[in-house]
């Protein structure tokens, strides 16, 4: 079993008089930062000179300084830039100037387990890797509520490494959910083999190829959205309230008899063969060593893959049927 500490496990005792260094300012560094800081928690933001961020973290009441210099005065530095990015400016901004017997944090471990970062073993290491999107997460923090989170000690040079991954992890709101034992190779390959295979990936693949496969039918467009993905959100939300029977328990009897006979055939052995060949791409390091090399190269293949999805069929049809519903508050990228 998982172990799993609450906010009695916690002690923000372990990060008193310490600074904490959050490099980066995005989704996770603005939530992490402010949380810590709205827990009285001494908070400094570190950040290229061109940075849009910097005056969003200042108008938030955050000092801002470059990342060498914030790495020079981290106690304990979280590291929440793109994974892409996080070996150059490890090796060129920040590993000069870690002191040892410090704390070097990431929210999740992709550098430190594919080894673009490797640690001094002077230093310890951890991961706390809250599981939610920053905005959320924060939205949550200010109503009282924490998001549980995934913690991983690396590496315990100093003995405490544990105590202060549960205090980093209570001060940014999470012990008050609950904050799970994990490692850094668990949560690296299982993170990226769930976006792949079924949270983005697998279900925006599945969702295309069934409105397409409607389209093709000689379906209206619009109707084909609806029914493939609209309504995609309530069958998910019944599904994250209790499970997959509550779902069932929720739709007609006919909607459960399709569901059991044919969803199997849908996602049979042929899916589970090809979701086995993405794991094992992901464990043997495949996956990391292509995306590493896709940034060096420009993004050859990664922009105009974009560029071809963000103007297909489905979010074309989409864009119109959401402005009919200002209810829900639409976004258009």
């Amino acid at each position: 079993m998982v172990e799993v500490y609450y906010d009695k496990d916690a002690d923000l005792a372990h990060l008193e008089g310490k600074t904490i260094a959050m490099i980066g300012y995005g989704s996770q560094g603005h939530a992490h930062a402010l949380n810590l800081k709205d827990n009285g928690q001494n908070v400094v933001v570190g950040l290229y000179p061109e940075s849009k961020s910097r005056a969003v973290a200042e108008a938030a009441g955050l000092r801002v300084v470059d990342v060498p210099e914030a790495a020079k005065e981290a106690d304990v530095l979280m590291m929440v830039i793109p994974d892409h990015l996080q070996g150059r400016v490890y090796r060129e901004q920040i590993e000069p100037n870690l002191r040892p017997g410090s704390a070097f944090m990431v929210a999740h471990g992709f550098s430190i387990h594919y080894k673009e970062i490797v640690i001094p073993d002077t230093i310890d290491v951890m991961m706390v890797a809250p599981k939610a999107p920053g905005h959320r997460m924060r939205e949550l923090f200010t109503e009282g509520i924490g998001v549980p989170s995934l913690l991983a000690v690396h590496q315990d040079a100093t003995g405490h490494a544990k105590e202060i991954g549960l205090a980093y992890a209570k001060g940014v709101g999470s012990t008050g959910s609950g904050v799970l034992m994990t490692t850094i190779k668990d949560e690296t390959e299982s993170d990226l083999f769930g976006e792949q295979t079924i949270l983005c990936g697998g279900v925006t693949a599945l969702v295309k190829a069934a409105f397409d496969t409607l389209v093709e039918g000689g379906y209206p467009q619009e109707i084909a959205f609806f029914e493939c993905l609209h309504e995609l959100k309530m069958i998910v939300d019944l599904m994250y309230q209790g499970g997959f029977n509550y779902m069932r328990y929720s739709v007609s009897d006919t909607a459960e008899y399709g569901d059991l006979t044919r969803g199997p055939r849908i996602i049979d052995e042929h899916v589970r063969e090809n979701m086995r060949a993405v794991l094992k791409e992901i464990q043997d390091g495949t996956f990391a060593r292509e995306w590493i090399a896709e940034n060096d190269e420009g993004r050859p293949r990664f922009t105009p893959l974009r560029e071809q999805a963000q103007h297909s069929q489905i979010e074309e049809i989409g864009k119109e049927l959401r402005a009919m519903m200002p209810w829900m508050d639409p976004k258009v990228i």
